[in-house]
């Protein structure tokens, strides 16, 4: 056991459950972050629509009740393509081999990566049909998006999920469940690094204050795709830095592979996340080369 570990703050999946009868309804604490940070980032974007100062001269690519419809696609593009990337990229033969289980989404099992592209798609779509700046909507969805991030990996956290790899650090929490607590070489409780918060910080807070500065700020907006591209190379660069603080995928572990690579070079790898944020990175370099933003933008 680590004498310096903080013990889970064990505050339930679920907000609030009411039982009618066999019918058991609960709010769960993952929904409320989903709502929540979808209702944050909607606000985001029709704030900026109303504040013409921010855009080039041709104005915001959207306007606010373009701004409503734009939402519903989004949802259905994280719903779908996020379950359908956790499908495809951690457990295919699973799925292949029970495919009715990929539409059980009450069981979890989502994938962010999957998300994102099913928001680009859907983002995508959205601006052919309504006539919309690709690049101008895209923006809007980057300063939109770390709110939710942030709030969904907190779930993550009050979850019991997606915790990090065994340690000794002062901030080390003692996850319950025997699936947390089966550290190898470990002897009573293990203690883990909280990696949920860690990117709770990196990916939602400290990447959408960068964004909302350069938005408010700074004048990025004015440059489309500058803004898209940041989010493109804040998040892969969060992303993969804290894979290192990840527990492991379990399908990717081995006996030859305990760290979990997806993809491995000899001694060395990429886990899951690193190998799906790597294009993350490289698109957004190219869209912060190709957005022709000025070396200095005046406040």
């Amino acid at each position: 056991m680590f004498p310096t570990a903080i013990p889970f703050p064990d505050i339930g999946s679920e907000l609030f459950a009411i039982d009618i009868g066999t019918f058991h309804f609960a709010l769960r604490w993952y929904a409320l972050a989903y709502i929540a940070g979808i209702l944050i980032g909607w606000q985001i974007c029709v704030r900026a629509v109303k504040t013409p100062a921010l855009w080039p001269k041709a104005g915001p690519p959207l306007n606010p009740s373009q701004i409503g419809d734009l939402v519903t696609w989004i949802i259905l593009g994280v719903i779908i393509g996020g379950r359908l990337g956790f499908v495809l990229f951690y457990q295919p033969q699973y799925y292949l081999q029970n495919p009715l289980e990929i539409l059980m989404v009450w069981q979890g099992g989502m994938s962010f990566h999957g998300g994102f592209t099913g928001v680009a798609v859907a983002g995508l779509v959205f601006s052919i049909r309504q006539g919309a700046p690709l690049l101008g909507t895209a923006d809007l969805l980057a300063i939109a998006t770390p709110p939710g991030l942030l709030l969904g990996r907190l779930a993550n956290f009050t979850n019991n999920e997606l915790w990090g790899r065994a340690t000794d650090v002062p901030w080390a929490v003692i996850f319950p469940g025997e699936a947390a607590q089966a550290c190898p070489g470990v002897e009573g409780l293990c203690a883990r690094h909280p990696s949920q918060l860690y990117e709770a910080l990196l990916e939602g807070l400290f990447l959408g204050a960068v964004l909302l500065v350069l938005a408010w700020r700074r004048g990025w907006l004015k440059w489309p795709g500058a803004l898209t591209g940041t989010f493109l190379v804040g998040y892969g660069l969060s992303r993969a830095f804290v894979e290192f603080f990840r527990q492991p995928d379990m399908q990717f572990v081995t006996e030859g592979n305990p760290i979990g690579h997806a993809l491995q070079f000899g001694s060395w790898g990429l886990t899951m996340g690193q190998t799906l944020s790597v294009p993350m990175i490289l698109l957004g370099v190219l869209l912060l080369w190709f957005s022709n933003r000025p070396t200095a933008v005046p406040a």
